[in-house]
């Protein structure tokens, strides 16, 4: 690589290759770090002399903006970057939606944000340790020889065919989801999915109803694209119905697993739920962020499945049952909307990437998902009932478990008089991280309690971890 440098006649050539080269130290255009060019080399680019090029690299070597390591070379200096004189930015006439969307920082964001603890009991992260990646591995070879040969340059936005295809069977396999390859749209994970179906029906001042408590990613997006938001109270059914307002376009649940709490929407509540749908004209988006993993009774299908009049917008995901990083999420939609989602999302990004969706098609089609979800079924159910009998137990006087049969996070509540959040705060100073249930209520009364994951806590931590907080909870007493 060559220095851009332009030396002006053949008088003060030390000089003016010195004031260059400061000049590209000081704005930054040569970082710290930046190997310069040896002497000899730098002096036949510009046609000078060796000497030139010396001079001006001893004076910046002087002035410590460069230095010499022996038998590597010469190097621009670290140093304090200087002081801007350049005069203060001024207020942008946006500033007021730019604050708006900076104050739509989340719960979950918060977390993320912390140091994760030696016991970490936080909900929505599954376990590395049980992926194959050996598998996942030979399936991203396949796709990249399938790129090689691939050829095309742009792909649809509606996802590979051949991946639309692999996920119909098997949502309509495991989740009795009635669809083909024709009704999918393939997301960067089920955030774009409901940030797309939100941004072609929800309009400022538009009504969306959801529950509360709820998701908070969720809520912050339906108020960042300008809607009136319902906070619907569930109960132990699920969401309660009757509370939903006239007027309402959107309506967000979570049927089959509750968020946070856990426990499933009921039969009766899911046919009033259709028909409150249908009498408002309203879409109803059925977020089934977690239900692969069932321990208690036969599985409940989909509400989608009940949907006879286009009415359910189905949400999934491959981040919570695979790996977080993979960021591939789906949804299966009515025809009145999917046209309008497959052009936003073909303005939002084009398409989800193409490698990672001929390796996710190929992962599937070898029966590995299957595979992957039974293995984790059996990790996650003795984790859970190693929660379940140390609530039924030790520490059965200060939380009792919400009944829930999918997932893989459970919601203890408190009994009067535990102080949620002192807990909170005093577990993670003995390296436990517990997640109070307070901050996904929105309007209603918020329940105090703990959303206790058990995706990522190993099967031999939970007893350590739940002594910790045993102990905890005893010298608050």
């Amino acid at each position: 690589m060559e220095l851009h440098i332009r030396l002006d006649g053949r008088k003060g050539l030390t000089d003016q290759l010195y004031q260059q080269l400061r000049a590209g130290i000081d704005s930054g255009h040569l970082a710290a770090g930046t190997q310069l060019p040896p002497t000899r080399l730098l002096a036949e680019q510009l046609g000078v002399s060796r000497k030139t090029v010396a001079e001006a690299y001893s004076r910046l070597t002087y002035d410590n903006l460069l230095s010499g390591v022996v038998g590597r070379g010469t190097f621009v200096t670290p140093r304090q970057p200087l002081r801007s004189s350049e005069p203060a930015a001024i207020t942008l006439a946006a500033s007021a939606s730019l604050e708006r969307w900076q104050a739509r920082a989340t719960v979950l964001s918060q977390r993320q944000a912390q140091a994760p603890s030696r016991y970490d009991f936080i909900g929505g992260v599954s376990s590395k340790a049980q992926f194959p990646f050996d598998q996942w591995r030979s399936c991203l070879n396949y796709a990249l020889r399938r790129s090689q040969r691939h050829p095309e340059r742009h792909f649809t936005a509606q996802g590979l065919p051949e991946l639309r295809q692999a996920i119909a069977h098997h949502i309509a396999y495991t989740r009795g989801v009635h669809c083909s390859a024709a009704d999918l749209l393939v997301c960067n994970g089920a955030q774009q999915a409901l940030d797309l179906i939100a941004r072609v029906l929800v309009e400022p001042g538009c009504q969306v109803a959801m529950e509360d408590p709820g998701y908070p990613p969720a809520r912050q997006l339906f108020l960042a694209l300008g809607a009136r938001l319902q906070s619907v109270p569930v109960d132990d059914q699920g969401l309660c119905v009757e509370h939903i307002a006239d007027g309402t376009r959107l309506i967000y649940v979570t049927p089959s697993h509750q968020f946070p709490l856990g426990m499933p929407m009921s039969e009766a509540r899911r046919h009033a739920l259709l028909a409150r749908a249908a009498q408002l004209g309203a879409l109803i988006i059925e977020d089934d962020y977690d239900c692969e993993f069932r321990y208690q009774g036969p599985a409940a299908d989909a509400l989608q499945r009940l949907d006879r009049q286009g009415l359910v917008a189905y949400v999934g995901t491959f981040s919570k049952t695979l790996l977080p990083e993979l960021r591939l999420g789906y949804a299966v939609l009515p025809p009145a909307v999917l046209q309008a989602a497959c052009v936003a999302k073909h303005l939002s990004d084009w398409h989800s990437p193409s490698l990672l969706q001929w390796a996710l098609a190929r992962f599937l089609a070898e029966g590995h998902l299957h595979k992957h979800i039974r293995r984790c079924h059996e990790v996650y159910s003795t984790r859970r009932e190693r929660i379940l009998a140390r609530l039924q137990g030790d520490l059965a006087p200060w939380f009792s478990a919400v009944p829930a049969s999918a997932g893989f996070h459970l919601s203890a509540l408190a009994r009067p008089g535990v102080d949620v959040e002192l807990l909170a705060n005093l577990a993670r100073k003995v390296e436990v991280g517990l997640y109070p249930l307070a901050p996904f209520f929105s309007e209603a009364p918020a329940r105090q309690g703990l959303l206790m994951g058990f995706g990522a806590i190993e099967l031999l931590d939970i007893d350590p971890a739940l002594d910790r907080v045993r102990d905890t909870l005893q010298h608050l007493n």
